[in-house]
This record gives C-alpha cells, sequence and structure tokens, in this order.
C-alpha cells in the first residue's frame, strides 16, 4: 500500500504504455503489499521509482561489463583507478575522481574481480550516480572504497526482514550446507531484477531456482539441506539521496523508462489516482 502525503495512492488506472513495465511492475509490488510505503509528496515517490530501476540497470550492466568472481584476498582491480590491498580493500589511486573510478568497472570489467558483496556495493554506487550526477556523486563518496559489504560512507541503507521482495532490492540465499573448504559460497547476494529474474555476481542473471540449484552444487559432501532464499532484504535510502536529484530543467533529457511524468495525477478525498 502506498501513501502520498497522508493519502492513499490507486496506481489501477495507469494505462499500459504511460508508464515502463519495469515500472509498473515495482508499482503493483508496492501498492499491493501489506506494508504501507509512505512518501511526502509525488516527486519523493517518483524518485523511488526511478532509484530502483536504476539499481535494476546498473546489476544488468555489471553481469555485462564481466567482472570475474573471486575471494577478498584474490580480488583484482585496473590499477590506473584503484590501489588494491592484499585483504581485498580497492582505495582511489591519487588524483582519481570517484565517478570515474567506478564507471571504469562498468567500462572495463574484464580487468576486475572480486565477491558479490563488494558486486552489490558497485551496483548500489551506479544507481546513485545515475541520478544525482558525477558532481554530487563526488561530494557525497569523495574517500569512496570497496570492501565487501562495508558500505562506504554516505551510502544510506534500509535494512529489514520480510518477503515483501520488490524490484531493485538486494536479497540473500543462504547455503548452510556449503563446504567449510570453499566459504566463498556460503551463500550469495542478489539483486532482484523483477519477474523472478535476480543478478549474482558470479553466477549471472538467472531465476530464484537457478541460483539455488548453483550453491546446491557447491556444498560438502552428503549434504542434506538445500540453499534458500533468506528474508534478508537491503536497499538504498531515497529519501537521502532525493536532495541531491539534478535539477531536471538543467540536466540532459532523461529517457529512462522509469520516468513517471506521462502518468496523470488526480486527488480525490483521501485518495491519489495515477492515470
Amino acid at each position: 500500500m502506498i501513501k502520498i502525503n497522508h493519502k492513499w495512492l490507486d496506481v489501477s488506472q495507469i494505462q499500459p504504455g504511460t508508464a515502463s513495465a519495469k515500472s509498473l511492475e515495482t508499482l503493483q509490488c508496492l501498492a499491493e503489499d501489506s506494508n504501507v510505503f509512505e512518501y511526502r509528496n509525488f516527486g519523493d515517490f517518483n524518485f523511488e521509482i526511478q532509484l530502483r530501476n536504476r539499481v535494476i540497470e546498473a546489476a544488468i550492466a555489471l553481469d555485462k561489463s564481466g567482472p570475474e568472481f573471486s575471494t577478498l584476498e584474490e580480488s583484482q582491480s585496473n590499477q590506473r583507478y584503484w590501489h588494491l590491498s592484499k585483504d581485498g580493500t580497492f582505495t582511489l589511486q591519487p588524483g582519481i575522481l570517484p565517478h570515474a573510478a567506478l564507471v571504469d568497472i562498468f567500462m572495463n570489467g574484464g580487468l576486475y574481480a572480486f565477491e558479490c558483496g563488494t558486486a552489490i556495493v558497485v551496483t548500489f554506487l551506479k544507481a546513485i550516480l545515475d541520478l544525482i550526477g558525477p558532481r554530487n556523486f563526488d561530494y557525497l563518496f569523495l574517500d569512496l572504497f570497496l570492501y565487501d559489504w562495508r558500505p562506504p560512507r554516505n551510502m544510506a541503507l534500509i535494512v529489514h526482514q520480510g518477503r515483501d521482495y520488490l524490484p531493485g532490492d538486494c536479497v540473500y540465499f543462504k547455503n548452510p550446507d556449503h563446504d567449510l573448504a570453499t566459504p566463498e559460497w556460503q551463500g550469495e547476494n542478489a539483486i532482484l531484477l523483477g519477474n523472478n529474474l535476480f543478478y549474482g555476481h558470479g553466477i549471472g542473471i538467472t531465476t530464484a531456482q537457478g541460483i539455488i540449484n548453483e550453491l546446491n552444487s557447491n556444498r560438502k559432501p552428503y549434504a542434506t539441506i538445500s540453499a534458500f532464499l533468506t528474508t534478508h532484504i537491503i536497499f538504498l535510502d531515497s529519501s537521502f539521496y532525493r536532495q541531491f536529484q539534478l535539477n531536471t530543467s538543467r540536466a540532459k533529457p532523461d529517457n529512462s523508462p522509469a520516468c513517471l511524468s506521462n502518468c496523470i495525477v488526480s486527488e480525490i478525498g483521501s485518495k491519489i489516482y495515477l492515470s
């Protein structure tokens, strides 16, 4: 259920083609969820839809870029942009702007190797960059580093438990019977792309069952407990990044299908309607 400025949002009037299929799927998931998602205004609501779509786009782009899966100790980087410590920590080379180093991962993915936690952080960062622009991104992530699931400063996250998975969420598949000799297979962080498709670094884009099957194929001998999708959900706090959104009148035209500007917003009584 969705509330905007204390009024319930009704999305049942939206016609096909008014918004992208990905946006409509996210809208329907939010509207049909038993939890209440509240926003101050339609702009805040639209920003979250855009942010979720950007996360999905970034996950697909990272998969296409082709960085390898590796343990922290075996991580690799493009040394022109990143200094790589022995423990697997990526830090910026002197004089390199944060956004440029991040973009290089998507341009030259074959030079990189990291584990799935880093892949999620990279995906979230790219989504933020695409919405707030290089200048604001560099301001927020001036001292950018990458290391497993340790978020850099100013990465604002919302973490909760449940099964109200939404497109753009990071979810976790646990593999309780993993082989102790390969701890990297104890689970998989993945981005929900929608339509039961997930991106998991090192596994690729597949269904929930596809990720489970891959994890099950990397268990200890005589394992009996199957891998499974947990209730652990993480997403970016869109309310924090909204204040840094680019001025759309000065920014280049946004042809992203995430935009809901084609929708007509009507307020009648205690409800808001999109059509």
